[in-house]
């Protein structure tokens, strides 16, 4: 008997356990870095956080009476995404009721697996901002393994932002503040061409976003084409994350060509307003979660009409 995996099924010829493992793979570059770049706890919140979406899952499913999903790695891959995003000096329960949030409020009481209407880590991670903005802003961090005293002071991004010197190199590297799995940009990239070469996913929306995004700092950021601003706002902060595994997230992403191409520019044009002129430095998360809201308009003027299809007559 033939096995048929949760929805989305016409959006890729593996399975949905393939392309999650996939992006989990791709995702290991950026994960080992900042383990290193920020020692032992980021590995401990990594693991509570994965364990916490998979305990969830788990029992939301015991609870409701359906079948496990589990072993599609979605939550796994929930947890991880949502582990990325968070500072290292976050207490330990803060991953865990980010996995609640991310996996039992936004995907399984939607109806779980292609039926969330944004991305759970990235709604999880805006929760936890508005919910405990101090403690989410708080980029405190160890630097390395074997470090004795903790290093705290403002993000690469919050420099830019200030006016203040920033180290171009070492953004593009990731031995910077940050959340967890945005800092390496380099690490990041690399993750991103793999799963273009898997063909996970495409250039469309990801470029596009880029693209726009960098169009919207040219006209509107004030440096012109200083290319060590322009490339600061691309190395810093989530844009990397976002761009190759938050965006592209197949559920939340538009069906067609076309309309990722019409989803890039707006994520770039947004993600431009909330840096340039919003009060913080960052604003990817807050482009991407607002974006999804607007995929299924999308999809309705960029999806291509069945052949031979007619509008009734009225």
């Amino acid at each position: 008997m033939a096995s048929i995996s949760a929805t989305p099924h016409i959006r890729a010829k593996t399975s949905t356990t393939g392309i999650m493992g996939a992006v989990i793979l791709a995702l290991m570059p950026a994960t080992v870095g900042g383990v290193i770049n920020f020692g032992p706890k980021a590995l401990l919140l990594i693991c509570i956080s994965i364990a916490s979406a998979v305990f969830f899952e788990w029992g939301f499913e015991k609870i409701a009476q359906k079948r496990s999903s589990i072993k599609d790695l979605s939550a796994v891959l929930t947890g991880l995404l949502l582990a990325l995003n968070l500072p290292v000096s976050v207490p330990w329960w803060m991953p865990v009721i980010g996995s609640f949030v991310a996996i039992v409020v936004i995907k399984m009481l939607f109806g779980g697996l292609g039926q969330n209407f944004m991305n759970p880590a990235l709604g999880a991670r805006c929760f936890l901002v508005i919910s405990f903005s101090k403690l989410m802003t708080d980029f405190s961090y160890r630097p390395g393994w074997g470090a004795a005293d903790a290093v705290s002071g403002a993000t690469p991004l919050m420099s830019v932002k200030n006016g203040e010197a920033f180290d171009l190199e070492s953004m593009f590297i990731g031995n910077e503040a940050g959340t967890i799995g945005e800092t390496s940009a380099l690490l990041l990239i690399i993750g991103g061409m793999f799963l273009m070469i898997a063909g996970i996913i495409t250039w469309h929306l990801t470029f596009s976003y880029l693209i726009s995004f960098v169009i919207f700092i040219l006209i509107f950021s004030g440096h012109g084409f200083d290319m060590s601003y322009i490339g600061a706002q691309l190395y810093g902060g989530g844009l990397m994350l976002g761009a190759f595994f938050m965006a592209t997230d197949y559920v939340t992403r538009p069906i067609s060509r076309k309309g990722q191409l019409i989803y890039g520019i707006f994520l770039g044009v947004m993600t431009g307003i909330f840096r340039l002129f919003g009060p913080g430095a960052e604003g990817v998360s807050y482009a991407i979660v607002i974006g999804n809201l607007i995929v299924p308009l999308i999809d309705k003027i960029s999806v291509p009409k069945h052949f031979g299809y007619r509008k009734e007559a009225a």
